[in-house]
């Protein structure tokens, strides 16, 4: 495999009248690799993690769905986390400030710049209705807060939660939070203006404080509450359910299912990753960055099964139940659980913090774009575009109540039954993620120059030629896949 540009230094130092990568930096960097290692496992890691991947995986049948998922993660996710920090690294800018730097140093169309464009408008409309999401996970936050202090008001604070309510009244809780839009307006309130202080404060005192302080505490209640399940819970049918393959289950739909959640996952696609990179302002290679988020950001997907699973058969609930096994099932599944009430406040406090990770790195994209491109200050930048998606989020939120009957995207059968926020949802994960993340790899794989990939990444011999072959080949083909299985589902039958 060749590349036209394959002989040539990257020519750095040259000036153009095109080169608009004279955009204004966007942070001040990294403080150390380990500060942005963090960072960067906070941004993959969130809702995608702790309620998709095990909703996904119960909906799928389990091993042969988590087997594929973890290839997926290793052959497609990695590649493109490697070429994202690349990007990002090489530029020293915002998303599309960095792609034009990356093209002009490689001789090629600056035009390439869009991807970054689609990846800062799809991180914004995602921020938009994930903060309404962790709202919801912001209210169980609060119900299992009250019920802890109950208990320990009772002098019994390891008590079942939620005693004395019956399994309708719990499950009910969801739909009457959906049928309270003021509610639903204070919760996305709080946890967007959490986001957009944390993000207006830069990178030292803002992102990479945050990650130093939450992701430790995350971790630790991952371990925890994973161990809590192990003892309580039915770890066998867990470990069998997960890591048992039936491989008649790995239908396309399910390999199709486990190839979006590997992106969706490593929040490729929106160009987090590309600004956090540019951060990064050392000369250490980015290939062991790159694994050690892909594993971590694994590695919490299994441990999230493990979390979760083992309440689930030792209450007797069904792990197909999709959705609705977080928000639903499980609040039930503590009530019958020794120390249910402590458990449940702690594992929605776990919740909270993925999701706060992960919203920082969404609302980083637009800011820094906001930064580099427009010369905005970060703190005007922050508000227009936190404002901006909480603005959106509302239409969101109000489509579960008085705009229930809104189909923004009527037009389009894929979406013509969709709320607001699924239809949101829906686009970005269908179309703009996919698309992104195949622009990234034909950019990568096929049109920056190699020498200046290897300097850049510290990739050389084999781990270059295996990495450059995943990017350009195999990468476009999945991605390609995702992005036409998603417009027409109707080809997976």
């Amino acid at each position: 495999m060749t590349n036209r540009t394959a002989g040539r230094e990257p020519d750095c130092g040259r000036e153009s009248n095109f080169m608009v990568a004279q955009s204004t930096a966007t942070g001040e960097g990294w403080s150390s690799r380990s500060a942005f290692i963090l960072a960067a496992i906070g941004a993959a890691v969130g809702l995608g993690n702790i309620w998709r991947f095990p909703t996904l995986a119960g909906e799928s049948g389990g091993g042969a769905f988590v087997i594929f998922y973890i290839a997926c993660v290793f052959l497609l996710g990695l590649p493109l986390v490697l070429s994202e920090i690349f990007i990002g690294k090489a530029g020293q800018t915002d998303a599309v400030g960095s792609i034009r730097k990356v093209a002009q140093d490689s001789n090629v169309s600056e035009g390439w710049g869009i991807f970054g464009g689609i990846g800062a408008i799809a991180a914004f409309l995602i921020l938009s209705f994930y903060s309404v999401v962790a709202g919801w996970v912001l209210y169980y936050v609060g119900v299992f807060g009250m019920d802890l202090i109950q208990a320990i008001g009772a002098g019994d604070p390891f008590r079942g939660a939620l005693m004395g309510e019956s399994q309708e009244m719990i499950q009910g809780r969801m739909g009457d939070l959906f049928a309270n839009p003021g509610l639903l307006l204070a919760m996305h309130l709080a946890f967007m203006g959490l986001t957009l202080f944390i993000v207006a404060r830069g990178v030292h005192s803002g992102i990479e404080k945050a990650a130093t302080i939450l992701m430790p505490m995350f971790f630790v209640l991952l371990v925890g509450i994973t161990i809590y399940g192990a003892v309580v819970g039915d770890l066998t049918d867990t470990l069998a359910f997960l890591f048992t393959p039936d491989w008649s289950k790995l239908t396309p739909t399910v390999m199709n299912a486990a190839l979006g959640q590997a992106l969706f996952s490593l929040s490729l696609g929106v160009a987090g990753l590309i600004t956090y990179g540019s951060y990064i302002k050392g000369s250490e290679g980015l290939g062991g960055t790159s694994a050690m988020i892909a594993v971590a950001d694994t590695g919490v997907a299994l441990l999230a099964g493990m979390m979760i699973f083992p309440v689930v058969f030792a209450v007797g609930l069904d792990p197909a139940a999709g959705p609705t096994l977080v928000f639903q099932s499980l609040p039930f599944a503590f009530q019958s659980m020794p120390a249910g009430s402590l458990i449940g406040f702690l594992f929605f406090v776990l919740i909270l913090v993925a999701a706060v990770t992960s919203s920082i790195s969404l609302l980083e994209v637009p800011t820094a774009w906001g930064i580099g491109e427009l010369g905005w200050k970060r703190s005007m930048s922050a508000t227009v575009f936190g404002v901006g998606a909480f603005v959106v989020g509302i239409a969101c939120l109000l489509g579960y109540n008085v705009w229930s009957d809104v189909r923004i995207l009527s037009f389009w059968p894929l979406f013509a039954e969709t709320d607001i926020l699924d239809t949101i949802d829906g686009f970005t994960g269908k179309v703009m993620l996919p698309l992104g993340a195949l622009l990234t790899s034909l950019f990568v794989g096929w049109r920056v120059d190699r020498r200046m990939v290897q300097k850049v990444t510290g990739l050389s011999g084999g781990w270059f030629a295996l990495w450059r072959f995943l990017i350009a080949w195999l990468c476009p083909i999945a991605v390609t896949i995702i992005l036409v299985t998603g417009l027409f589902p109707s080809i997976l039958g």
